[in-house]
């Protein structure tokens, strides 16, 4: 007959020793086409707020290598904030699913809380594979302005500054000749003027 050597205490500690070793990871996805000082506040204040271990940025598209370039300057020295080009590599045809089933399937010790803005949660129903995909994450709603945020989804909500800053109006200034200060990090800024991009 097999001997249990363990006590039903020492079975709840290690249980609960074991669910502590689950890491928790945000995933930021979006254009950043730029990333703006909007985005930035929403990554650290939801890191925060879960105590998560980081958030990672998942550009959609790199505009010629500037976007990913961008995102680099604004997070460098910035701990718990990162950029992950994977988005980049993947081909026109396989959608976010794909890309976070891959990330999930290479980290299998992590929870993964993917970030949406108000203005996205409408489409949500539109979304390729959206069942598949909330069997991987937990949805980490923040609400922006003009946006009515509503649906039957289940999202975890988090309360960030609420700031009506958009890639389209930073591009739109740029391209009239004002100059975005304060709507930027400055290692961005500095890159766009550098670069010209915008005009």
């Amino acid at each position: 007959m097999a001997i249990d050597l363990l006590t039903p205490f020492t079975k709840v500690k290690l249980k609960t020793e074991e669910a502590k070793k689950r890491r928790a990871i945000g995933l930021f996805w979006g254009n950043f086409n730029p990333v703006h000082i909007g985005h930035l506040t929403i990554a650290d204040q939801v890191r925060q707020a879960l105590h998560l271990e980081k958030v990672v940025f998942l550009p959609e598209h790199n505009t010629d290598g500037h976007v990913a370039a961008m995102l680099t300057a604004a997070l460098e020295g910035h701990p718990g904030l990162e950029v992950d080009a994977c988005r980049l590599k993947a081909k026109n045809s396989e959608g976010i699913y794909q890309t976070v089933r891959e990330l999930h399937e290479e980290n299998p010790d992590c929870d993964f809380y993917f970030i949406i803005g108000g203005d996205m949660i409408s489409g949500l129903a539109h979304w390729a594979h959206i069942d598949e995909l909330l069997e991987l994450v937990q949805l980490v709603g923040v609400r922006r302005p003009r946006y009515r945020a509503g649906t039957s989804y289940p999202i975890l909500w988090v309360d960030v500054p609420i700031m009506d800053i958009s890639g389209n109006l930073i591009r739109e200034q740029l391209h009239q000749g004002y100059v975005p200060n304060f709507l930027l990090a400055p290692k961005v800024l500095d890159y766009i003027l550098k670069e010209g991009l915008y005009v």
